[in-house]
């Protein structure tokens, strides 16, 4: 069997290797027309920030490290130009050289990777503007940073490595501008997760530009569309990839609804013995089943290695993907998984929707607080999503979530999972086995919530309702809801008697503990409709800060 891949980063080199532990005596050959094969893209901003020394330290395998450990054939600078379906051949151009030659193969693998998107604005030619993508750009950033020593940045697009390169860079000590043309920073967040990190951002010193798109970039500034002018002494771009699909188009591989290749389970396309993995190709969501498409090395690597048993005979699916995503930004972790609110309105999914704010750990041990937003199916109970915010635990507790969405898990099921406690690392009632207690409580309308959203829309709208403060009168009047009452719960029993309980009532303290002791209360009472404020007055500010922007 002769294998013919194209692309070596991630997914190339894992299909290569998973094939080889399959099929001793495959003949297996990448083409890669860049410089480098199997490199950590997402280490480039900590290179560049100087939390990780060495460039090399990101290309820790060559060629050659792979021809021993492997058997496999890499050649580097070598260009697939054009391919032959019927003879199963392809035309490949020597980049160093010029020289063509010409191969064969009986499966052939686009691992082609993505290429970063570049705005049509004039100036992203001039010297001083970069994009983040390979090991190339990476090493162009840091002469260029060297020589020239640049004070002021500004980064295009506030993703993933837009927000990470603003943080290194602010570490170096540079000004940092970030334009972004949507109204809030990580798509795949719902607003009111992001102006937590937006806070953040601005907090730490980041210029923060919402609905701000460029229109030029000159050698001293970038000039955006609203008129306004911002002195930079460097630019990267960060407005997202694109997959490189233009060879696959020309042999009629088939391209999916996410504009990236389309692929089965078995990561097969639509020509017989042709595949596609990693950035190049789109998955599905475990959830609704649908194509999405969410490039990451880590799904990259999982693409190859069932890519590479398939071809040598074996058995292995892809299962499809959540969209799990985390990263840091200054010494917040900002986190997601699965559907969105956004999301899972726009799927049609009738939803509950919890915020969640508790320490990460201990009080008495310093425990930093936690906010974690879930999302539920109500008519099955099973989680669809989560965020999480926070600067310590937000990396397991968005792994717990992500692996129950995965099996289906529904709220009810956190609160019995066994999940580790020591002061240090948890409290006794684990953020996630709360989410899933509060969730179910109200999935089945024992403990309804209100977010601030819905509690603002039906403030707005005239509705008459009861809003309780049951916090002491000292935080109510730091601040409270909007119409909101002061009854702390200790008068909360005595007091019901001037209440009517006809009314709609909404309880809330800080983040929503108390509130849901005043709820039960209220509930035994008589009282018929009773909310807790999702996330409590901690969250309502934050909302209202939000809406006000």
């Amino acid at each position: 069997m002769k294998i013919v891949i194209i692309g070596s980063v991630a997914a190339g080199t894992s299909v290569a290797a998973k094939a080889r532990r399959n099929d001793e005596n495959a003949e297996i050959t990448l083409y890669n027309a860049d410089y480098d094969i199997s490199y950590s893209i997402c280490g480039i901003p900590y290179f560049l920030g100087g939390e990780v020394d060495e460039l090399e330290t990101l290309t820790p395998r060559s060629a050659e490290w792979f021809k021993k450990r492997y058997n496999v054939d890499i050649l580097t600078r070598h260009e697939v130009t054009s391919i032959d379906v019927k003879q199963k051949k392809v035309s490949v151009k020597n980049l160093e050289t010029n020289e063509m030659i010409e191969d064969s193969y009986d499966t052939l693998v686009f691992a082609t990777g993505a290429t970063a998107v570049t705005p049509d604005i004039d100036g992203t030619d001039l010297d001083h503007v970069f994009q983040v993508r390979t090991i190339q750009h990476t090493a162009s950033i840091h002469s260029y940073m060297s020589k020239h020593n640049p004070k002021k940045v500004t980064i295009v697009g506030a993703g993933f490595i837009g927000l990470e390169m603003a943080e290194q860079l602010k570490h170096k000590g540079l000004d940092v501008t970030i334009l972004q043309r949507s109204n809030q920073v990580m798509p795949h967040l719902d607003k009111d997760m992001a102006f937590r990190v937006e806070e953040h951002i601005v907090n730490n010193g980041v210029n923060l530009l919402l609905n701000e798109e460029v229109a030029s970039i000159s050698a001293q500034s970038v000039e955006t569309k609203s008129a306004k002018r911002i002195d930079s002494d460097m630019v990267i771009i960060a407005t997202g990839v694109k997959p490189n699909t233009k060879l696959a188009e020309e042999i009629g591989v088939q391209i999916g609804s996410t504009g990236a290749i389309q692929v089965n389970h078995k990561m097969q396309t639509n020509l017989p013995d042709v595949y596609a993995v990693g950035d190049v190709a789109e998955s599905y969501s475990v959830i609704t089943g649908e194509p999405i498409y969410r490039p990451l090395g880590s799904t990259a690597n999982k693409m190859g290695r069932i890519a590479g048993d398939v071809i040598t005979g074996g058995d292995l699916e892809h299962r499809g993907i959540l969209g799990t995503g985390i990263l840091r930004v200054f010494d917040l972790a900002v986190a997601h998984t699965g559907l969105s609110e956004k999301e899972a309105r726009s799927k049609g999914f009738d939803i509950e929707v919890l915020h969640n704010i508790k320490p990460a750990s201990a009080d008495y041990l310093g425990g930093k607080p936690l906010v974690i937003k879930a999302i539920a199916d109500r008519e099955t109970g099973r989680i669809l999503g989560a965020q999480a915010v926070g600067e310590n635990g937000v990396d397991k507790r968005i792994d717990v979530l992500a692996t129950a969405i995965s099996f289906k898990a529904k709220a009810e099921d956190l609160f019995h999972l066994d999940l580790a406690y020591a002061p240090p690392f948890s409290t006794t009632k684990d953020p996630v086995m709360y989410t899933g207690m509060a969730l179910d409580n109200a999935l089945k309308q024992q403990n309804r919530l209100m977010t601030p959203e819905e509690l603002t829309e039906r403030i707005e709208t005239g509705e008459k309702l009861q809003i309780i403060d049951t916090r002491a009168a000292k935080q109510y009047e730091a601040s409270n809801v909007k119409n909101a009452v002061n009854i702390p719960l200790a008068k909360l029993r005595v007091e019901a008697k001037e209440l009517d309980p006809d009314i709609p009532t909404v309880t809330y303290c800080n983040s929503g503990v108390t509130g849901n002791a005043a709820q039960n209360v209220l509930r035994n009472l008589g009282f018929k409709e009773v909310y807790n404020l999702s996330g409590g007055n901690k969250n309502y500010q934050s909302y209202t800060k939000q809406k006000d922007k």
